[in-house]
């Protein structure tokens, strides 16, 4: 692809689409189309003449959000055109699939559409990057588009950012996904285990125990929170974790060392705001025992 086709599809869906134009409420006899359509006009096109897009990257839809769709549309018409390409005597789309779906759903014979003349790798990459700039793709449909772009039209993560308005991080995080194990890449698509849970389960080395964790997710409610601490204690056990160095001001490390030398054991003195206790450490029953002479204290 060359890279004046780069930046022209860069620029998004709005460079693609003039502004919104209601559907009539009488939609006139559909006219054959024209071998050479002309140029961002808008046309109502027969619905039975337009297929899917096979570039499409979106697997699900939102079944109640197309049905509320598709009663705006019975009622008001399309307020957006479709965009769409001529292919062996019909219509492919590129973008606009739920107008479509919805307004199939309405029970309408047409839909306004603006038609492109558009090569294959133009009509895939437009459809990824009008799908990306969306708010409700899952993480594993972005995942996939991601990889789309990296792969099919060799986008560095910079430019899939930049094209996309997507942070890159977020981007590097998203591929991630798809070296998850499949059943875990299946709650996240089913949306039961969330883009945050997802992350937390990549820092395993385990497929299994990553696999076992989504499983406990699901049946377990876990919040991320919870999930972040049971991964902490695989990763490393409570009782191998460094602690924080205590913070023990000179007076009350004084005390600590008379005991110390006094019932020959470790001591800790844990004072706040005048409260707190006294532990004593013992290594063996030895030391134990030494302490109990020490305090004057017979078993």
């Amino acid at each position: 692809m060359t890279q004046d086709k780069r930046k022209a599809l860069g620029r998004g869906l709005e460079s693609l689409l003039p502004g919104a134009r209601p559907a009539v409420a009488t939609a006139p006899a559909p006219a054959p189309a024209p071998a050479h359509p002309r140029g961002d006009e808008v046309r109502d096109i027969p619905i039975d003449l337009i297929e899917r897009n096979p570039y499409q990257t979106r697997t699900h839809l939102d079944e109640i959000a197309l049905a509320e769709l598709a009663a705006s549309i019975e009622t008001s018409g399309v307020m957006q055109p479709i965009l769409v390409r001529q292919v062996a005597g019909k219509y492919q789309l590129i973008a606009g699939e739920r107008r479509w779906r919805a307004s199939q759903r309405a029970g309408k014979q047409t839909v306004p559409a603006i038609v492109r003349a558009v090569s294959n790798e133009q009509a895939m990459e437009m459809t990824i990057i009008e799908n990306l700039q969306r708010e409700d793709l899952n993480a594993m449909e972005q995942a996939r588009a991601f990889y789309r772009l990296g792969s099919e039209f060799s986008l560095t993560q910079e430019q899939m950012a930049h094209r996309t308005g997507k942070d890159r991080s977020s981007i590097a995080n998203f591929l991630r996904l798809l070296k998850l194990p499949e059943p875990v890449q299946a709650h996240i698509e089913a949306g039961v285990v969330s883009f945050g849970h997802a992350k937390v389960l990549m820092s395993l080395d385990s497929p299994e125990a990553m696999v076992e964790l989504a499983e406990r997710i699901v049946t377990d409610a876990l919040s991320v929170r919870q999930l972040e601490q049971i991964v902490a204690d695989l990763l490393v056990p409570a009782e191998k974790r460094e602690k924080p160095e205590r913070v023990v001001d000179a007076n009350t490390k004084e005390l600590e060392r008379a005991l110390e030398r006094a019932l020959g054991a470790r001591v800790e003195i844990r004072d706040r705001k005048g409260k707190g206790s006294i532990v004593i450490r013992y290594k063996s029953l030895e030391d134990f025992d030494r302490v109990l002479d020490a305090l004057g204290v017979k078993p």
